[in-house]
């Protein structure tokens, strides 16, 4: 069936693109970017800025991105911005064509950006009505496709969309994580960050890479952290023979449960070195698992720029970038573990603590690059817990 309430179509424009849900629901518009077709989960986001960071995260993999705010493309790409070297995202949708870039910083339009990174666009549909469907019924698998002839068979597309199995069950990070270590050593740009800790006083960790931002670690070279970055398989044993003073757990894609079959091993004993272990979204997650706490999927998750959470110590309220579709569960935390931070959009779990130990962590990004920086704090707080360790 049609979605109704499309916008009208431009007049001498070909409907070359289409979104199919796997319920048989059909979104025409224009296809941008790639060509060809692409399967993941449907899902919205409500940011204002920072598309590129949005559509680079690794923890889009296996995503399809519906844009609620409508004007997209004004301030261009760039290869700066990236949050990742491949980008993640397998589509996106937007309400009006992409602008055209009018920024000091752009190197080359959307539209060119999209068919460089792999990623498969959509407009001119009524993207208010996709996230309302997607508020009431969930994310939904679909397909989004672009072909220049407009030629497509949305009875395949559909079949395609209904057995697709979903991110329930499915591990990503093994797909997105680095292949082998190395060292980060870039801060923040000129003029955003702090002035540059010397590399000789640089303390350092080690950050497992279930799906890594490159914001994480500017943040953390900007504070005299140097991460050297390991795969997420990387034994505790080979982790802790590089002498780190603190661990990082970072963001990633997919279901926690699946990737803590191989994760929640090894963070134990992490966790039992004794080290200062800070952990992000699904490093968060994962962290959950190996203290004894379980996770589930989110009705319709957490995507956006705007989102509220409650500091529960102090009582202050964050805004804070957010992009996860699973959450640790609250009823299975254990007495050992405490919840620091909370959402007020939804009441869900935002951050945990190990008590009496320098062990914690926080479902959001505070990172959130472009923006909002009401969490940037943590990294001191992480910061803090190593060099007194070490005092």
């Amino acid at each position: 069936m049609t979605q109704p309430g499309s916008p009208p179509r431009v007049p001498g424009r070909a409907e070359s693109g289409i979104l199919v849900l796997a319920d048989g629901t059909v979104f025409r518009g224009r296809g941008w970017g790639k060509t060809g077709r692409a399967v993941g989960e449907v899902c919205f986001n409500t940011s204002m800025s920072g598309y590129q960071e949005v559509m680079t995260d690794p923890s889009y993999a296996g995503q399809i991105i519906t844009f609620t705010f409508p004007h997209i493309g004004i301030v261009g790409c760039n290869a700066t911005d990236h949050e990742a070297t491949s980008p993640a995202a397998r589509g996106a949708v937007f309400r009006a064509d992409p602008t055209p870039p009018s920024n000091w910083r752009s190197e080359q339009p959307l539209d060119a950006w999209l068919r460089l990174a792999g990623i498969v666009g959509l407009s001119g549909i009524d993207t208010r009505a996709l996230t309302l469907r997607i508020r009431a019924g969930g994310a939904p698998a679909g397909v989004i496709a672009h072909e220049p002839d407009g030629a497509f068979d949305v009875e395949r597309l559909v079949s395609q969309a209904a057995a697709w199995p979903g991110l329930a069950g499915m591990d990503l990070a093994s797909e997105v994580t680095c292949r082998e270590p190395y060292t980060w050593t870039d801060g923040l740009w000129p003029g955003l960050g702090r002035t540059p800790v010397p590399a000789t006083d640089a303390v350092p960790i080690v950050a497992v890479d279930y799906g890594v931002k490159h914001n994480i670690l500017r943040l953390l070279v900007d504070r005299g952290l140097t991460p050297t970055v390991v795969p997420a398989t990387e034994p505790a044993e080979a982790i802790l023979a590089r002498r780190p003073a603190g661990i990082f757990l970072s963001n990633g894609p997919g279901d926690p449960a699946a990737t803590a079959e191989y994760a929640v091993p090894i963070i134990r004993k992490l966790i039992d070195s004794g080290l200062p272990l800070f952990g992000i979204c699904l490093g968060h997650q994962l962290l959950a698992h190996a203290l004894g706490a379980r996770t589930e999927k989110m009705h319709q998750g957490h995507r956006g720029a705007n989102q509220p959470v409650l500091d529960r110590a102090t009582g202050k309220v964050e805004i804070t970038s957010q992009n996860h579709g699973f959450v640790v569960c609250r009823e299975a935390l254990p007495e050992t573990v405490e919840e620091t931070h909370t959402s007020l959009f939804d009441g869900s779990i935002e951050g945990i603590r190990l008590r009496g130990r320098p062990v914690s962590g926080i479902q959001y990004h505070p990172e959130a690059s472009p923006g909002p920086r009401d969490s940037a704090y943590l990294f001191d707080r992480f910061r803090s817990q190593i060099v007194e360790g070490a005092a």
